[in-house]
């Protein structure tokens, strides 16, 4: 199968900085490559996606999805980010992995596959601001398509099934005390509060247990009170990064949180909960018979903005995401586009 007009694709889009909420250039360069191949595409702020054909009502909807924005470069490149280059069958640059590949690869399977019927309708789309959960991204984007019956997103899983994915919680935490001085016995220290709180989130422990993504993990990640050495705060703020399995909802961990600690608790969103897919999908047995396996993955992407059954797949590793002299194996992109044939044409579900 050829897949030279990916590679092209791929490096075209790495030379476009895409940072996420920045990704104006890269996404008008997108669309005007897919609208120049002969497909008629729809655009929500620096969202595009492009269907199959007409909808058949009678018909499920599948949506291939990835997105196009990229985190900043860590200061450790030795080399030029967004100069692609291909060395040993290598394509470094940034965003190359995650997720350039996935979404090269899914938009040449989406060619592909709407070359001949399908027993359902088919949408791709390229999504914004997935690095920043952003609500000018995925979700924004969901507004507009037709209720999906199943969502490809295509991330780093070496193109293995990531049939879980944790939902997230990112909560702003305070702890109130009384200002005194510190020389003498006055005041009550927001910080002791604080650390009473902090040593529950370390060690408590959620009674439900996934085997496919494990338990809830909850990591304090950032601390700030005081304003003088001589001065007892009267206040510290933390914040608090919470993974939460597909046994709870996040509302669920957000209320046992708040039975078990004395400060008070912002979240900021509620919304980005956690995803899974029946181990019987017919996509799952597929990709089963094809000798794929099947885990859980901690981290998140744009299933948390899918209302909707979905599965995340994709050429590439998840530990070259955000790393320096990010790169993709040229093979991991042709597998990948044969991959995703083979599990998507002709699909019955």
């Amino acid at each position: 199968m050829k897949y030279e007009s990916s590679i092209s694709l791929l490096r075209s889009l790495i030379a476009i900085p895409s940072f996420s909420r920045e990704e104006k250039d890269a996404a008008d360069f997108f669309q005007q490559h897919i609208e120049a191949m002969g497909v008629k595409t729809c655009r929500k702020g620096n969202n595009i996606w492009a269907y199959a054909g007409d909808i058949d009502k009678q018909k499920k909807t599948v949506l291939l999805n990835s997105h196009i924005d990229t985190v900043k470069p860590v200061s450790s490149w030795t080399r030029d980010p967004f100069t692609p280059q291909i060395e040993s069958g290598r394509l470094y640059g940034l965003g190359s992995n995650d997720a350039g590949a996935s979404l090269v690869s899914l938009l040449q399977t989406f060619m592909i596959l709407k070359e001949k019927e399908q027993p359902y309708n088919l949408i791709f789309s390229c999504s914004a601001e997935e690095e920043v959960s952003g609500k000018n991204g995925c979700s924004a984007m969901m507004e507009e398509l037709p209720k999906i019956d199943l969502a490809v997103v295509g991330e780093p899983t070496g193109m293995q099934l990531a049939v879980a994915e944790k939902g997230l919680l990112v909560l702003d935490c305070t702890a109130h005390g009384v200002s005194g001085h510190a020389a003498r016995n006055e005041g009550d220290n927001a910080i002791y509060h604080a650390l009473k709180d902090m040593e529950w989130f370390r060690t408590y422990q959620f009674s439900k247990v996934s085997e496919l993504t494990g338990p809830v993990k909850m990591s304090v990640t950032i601390v700030n009170a005081g304003t003088l050495h001589n001065v007892v705060p009267d206040k510290c703020t933390f914040t608090v990064d919470v993974r939460v399995n597909e046994c709870y909802t996040n509302m669920q961990v957000l209320d046992e949180i708040r039975k078990h600690v004395s400060c008070d608790i912002t979240p900021r969103s509620t919304d980005k909960n956690s995803s899974s897919i029946p181990l019987d999908h017919p996509f799952v047995k597929c990709g089963q018979a094809l000798g794929l396996t099947c885990f859980g993955s901690p981290t998140s992407s744009d299933q948390m903005r899918i209302p909707y059954t979905s599965i995340k797949v994709g050429p590439g590793q998840s530990s070259r995401s955000h790393s320096a002299d990010e790169y993709i194996e040229l093979d991991e992109i042709a597998q990948g586009i044969e991959t995703y044939v083979r599990l998507l044409d002709g699909l019955v579900f």
